[in-house]
């Protein structure tokens, strides 16, 4: 039987606030922060406490899980004023779930653990109905003491957890290949039915043939839909990708790896935010597409 914790969940956006109830159905005790009221009052709902800021939601925390967009604001939550780490109790362990570079983690792994506190690289995929299901994946970094702190919490928020070895930033490594993959398939699926509709094909039985056949992706089959219903309400905005590709194509240019596909999606996604869609959801490239072809996908009826 596992153990239950006290868990601090800082960030409840659509990962976030799935993880919480995946944490409170398995029994743990669980304070979260937002700056959103909306969220707090949703956690408040599933049966959790809304804190005023992070530092209080980690408050006697067993566990910290931080599930906000990128690095800056991870240094913020866990460093800051009313920062997680000075309010944590001794023993207490870190999990670190947005995207970042392998060497911010490095980096925030030290100032962690130099105040006595364990941390968990643990990046997550799944989306927001995983994470609604306890279901995700980590792929996850730490110590040995790391991930027994983290384990019970873990089990809650999870369906796999990939266990990627004793160092933060090998967890990162593991998620920048995947958002790498994630990026371009989106980018691809979008320029797919875009042109299809050039072609004036019905896009619907597009999806329909395509997801039964090679050029099928999962990113094809759980974006596609977005398009096809004209409804981009951000699942996951395009700035995501913006930001994980961006740090794709730094990682390759520091090393001098090449990166040509990942390149040319990244720009895609520059152009998308670039043209007012950056909260959009990430199938919005598609629309960007349109928008320079002079086609009108569903929903772009209405658009001069």
């Amino acid at each position: 039987m596992s153990h239950h914790s006290s868990v601090a969940v800082v960030g409840l956006g659509s990962m976030g606030l799935g993880m919480a109830r995946s944490l409170l159905r398995a029994g743990h005790a669980v304070r979260g922060y937002d700056i959103s009221a909306d969220a707090l009052k949703a956690l408040e709902a599933a049966g959790g406490n809304a804190s005023s800021n992070p530092g209080d939601a980690a408050i006697s925390a067993d566990v910290a899980v931080i599930v906000v967009v990128n690095a800056a604001q991870t240094e913020t939550v866990l460093f800051g004023e009313n920062g997680v780490v000075a309010a944590m109790k001794p023993g207490g362990v870190v999990i670190a779930c947005a995207t970042i570079s392998p060497a911010e983690a490095k980096r925030f792994a030290a100032r962690v653990e130099e105040a006595g506190l364990l941390y968990v690289d643990g990046p997550i995929s799944g989306g927001s109905k995983k994470a609604e299901a306890g279901q995700l994946t980590f792929m996850a970094s730490g110590s040995s003491d790391a991930f027994a702190a983290a384990r019970s919490a873990l089990d809650a928020m999870a369906g796999t957890v990939y266990e990627l070895g004793d160092q933060p930033g090998i967890g990162s490594s593991f998620k920048i290949v995947n958002q790498l993959l994630a990026g371009v398939h989106i980018a691809a699926a979008c320029e797919a039915i875009t042109f299809a509709k050039s072609m004036d094909l019905d896009i619907s039985r597009v999806f329909d043939v395509i997801t039964k056949s090679a050029g099928n992706s999962w990113m094809f089959e759980n974006r596609i839909p977005h398009v096809l219903e004209g409804d981009y309400t951000p699942h996951s905005a395009v700035a995501i990708f913006t930001k994980d590709l961006g740090i794709v194509s730094d990682i390759g240019r520091q090393s001098k790896f090449p990166l040509p596909i990942a390149s040319a999606a990244l720009q895609l996604f520059i152009m998308t935010e670039a043209a007012g869609m950056g909260r959009d959801d990430d199938s919005s490239v598609a629309r960007l597409l349109a928008k320079v072809a002079g086609l009108k996908l569903p929903g772009m009826e209405d658009e001069d």
